[in-house]
């Protein structure tokens, strides 16, 4: 009976230390992987709720830049850590739901992570350099069939939102432009004429469309955005119910504890009612979202056959 009774209390004493170390998370630095280069638009958020959490906290936030496949390297370094909260991901849409249609993938999106929240959301923009006579999607569609094999456009990576879209756009249009994959954001090469088409998050290029320094030619929502009226939609242009958006999701690997995915929720939700911190995000062209891990893990569930089907119809290929 005396072993019994020992052995029960060994057995309570190690069931209640993973609990009492959930409770009292985080106790040391907390890592928030970016599947992209620093200065992207993924990158630049991630540091803005970085900030917050650490000040929440108390403990340092750590943004750890792993670039490369469209983020698909970075969500498999997060999807193989212990889940312990002490690696997070700060997770863009593309190798979540659009890269699993492109190629054989090393973790399975809707097994291999928890959910936490999607926070933001922005469309993309199509842009030109400022010596290209093109000033609409109309023109730029008619300057293509004028001059064959002499357009590329650059994106953030192969298998991104704005590949998808580029390519779809190619496909619809009737034309021909050369896909140059980047390792995040390609806004030089668009203002130095390296390619003469671009297309990247608002989040990165609304300033420098605003500045004059690249030109903007069509945005990637259903509707106009109101952080960019001027810009006409696909949709407007001639492409009915085009649509390729991006968002950013808290997540970390399978089997994260629930008390610490509501943690970081809830601070995550404090950022996003934040009055400045809404002030900034509007400023970058994003709207805010908040969902739960319910929500999100649909939302991915959703999205995958979504982006398979286009990317069938296109004939979007992972070299392109």
């Amino acid at each position: 009976m005396l072993r019994i009774v020992r052995a029960l209390a060994i057995l309570l004493a190690l069931t209640a230390a993973p609990a009492m170390a959930q409770t009292n998370w985080p106790e040391k630095p907390v890592k928030l992987v970016v599947g992209f280069t620093a200065g992207s638009a993924t990158d630049v958020t991630a540091r803005m709720f970085a900030e917050k959490f650490q000040k929440a906290w108390g403990q340092p936030v750590v943004v750890e830049n792993i670039a490369g496949n469209s983020g698909a390297i970075g969500t498999d370094r997060v999807a193989k850590a212990a889940p312990d909260g002490y690696t997070l991901m700060w997770a863009g849409n593309a190798a979540i739901t659009i890269l699993p249609s492109l190629q054989a993938l090393p973790f399975d999106p809707l097994k291999d992570l928890t959910p936490i929240s999607t926070s933001l959301r922005m469309p993309s923009i199509m842009m030109v350099n400022n010596d290209l006579p093109v000033k609409s999607i109309a023109e730029l569609i008619a300057y293509a069939k004028a001059n064959p094999g002499k357009l590329s456009y650059g994106t953030p990576g192969v298998g991104t939102p704005q590949h998808v879209a580029g390519e779809l756009f190619c496909h619809l249009a009737g034309i021909k432009m050369e896909h140059i994959p980047y390792r995040g954001a390609n806004l030089a090469d668009v203002m130095s004429g390296v390619v003469q088409v671009g297309i990247q998050n608002a989040g990165a290029s609304l300033p420098l469309v605003r500045d004059g320094r690249v030109r903007g030619i069509g945005i990637t929502s259903l509707q106009r955005s109101p952080n960019a009226p001027d810009l006409s939609t696909f949709n407007e242009s001639g492409f009915p119910e085009f649509e390729a958006t991006s968002w950013f999701a808290l997540m970390g690997p399978a089997g994260l504890p629930k008390p610490i995915v509501d943690k970081v929720r809830v601070e995550s939700l404090k950022v996003l009612a934040d009055p400045e911190m809404k002030q900034k995000f509007a400023a970058l062209g994003l709207d805010t979202v908040g969902s739960t891990p319910e929500e999100t893990h649909a939302a991915i569930a959703a999205d995958i056959p979504k982006w398979a089907k286009v990317i069938k119809d296109a004939n979007i290929k992972p070299a392109n």
